[in-house]
């Protein structure tokens, strides 16, 4: 390959191994996340809702990184599981307020054991761990 294309190279792309660790990491989480009967995105979701118990739509999108587009559906499914309840605020209408049930709470005792068992998936030592974890956060608030 010309010289000229090298920054077009796989290999010298930061983005792909991004990509391809959340693609792998994701997929190990499946086997824990199908007991609980939820998606991974749906997980991430309840660990908000577990921490806030009651946040209005736009802060969960901003807590999750996620559009309105994609929270709609997400909340309706764990909605129609019993998990939340989603209500228009009586002091503005336009904004659409989640609830934690009583059922979504006792979901939390359940994926307490999650955390665990990714970490046995995972070999990374603590400081590696706590490296990646702040260098992941760093480019995130760089590309906000």
């Amino acid at each position: 390959m010309d010289e000229k294309y090298n920054t077009l190279k796989l290999e010298n792309q930061l983005c792909f191994p991004l990509y391809a660790c959340a693609k792998e990491v994701v997929k190990k989480y499946k086997p824990f996340l199908d007991k609980l009967d939820l998606t991974y995105t749906q997980y991430i979701t309840m660990m908000v809702m577990w921490e806030n118990k009651k946040i209005n739509v736009k802060e969960l999108g901003e807590h999750l990184f996620l559009d309105s587009g994609t929270l709609t559906p997400l909340l309706k499914k764990l909605e129609a599981k019993g998990y939340i309840n989603r209500e228009r605020s009586e002091e503005d209408e336009r904004n659409l307020i989640v609830t934690i049930t009583k059922k979504g709470e006792e979901l939390k005792d359940e994926a307490l054991k999650i955390p665990i068992e990714m970490g046995r998936c995972v070999h990374l030592t603590p400081e590696d761990g706590k490296t990646l974890y702040a260098l992941l956060y760093k480019l995130l608030g760089e590309l906000e």
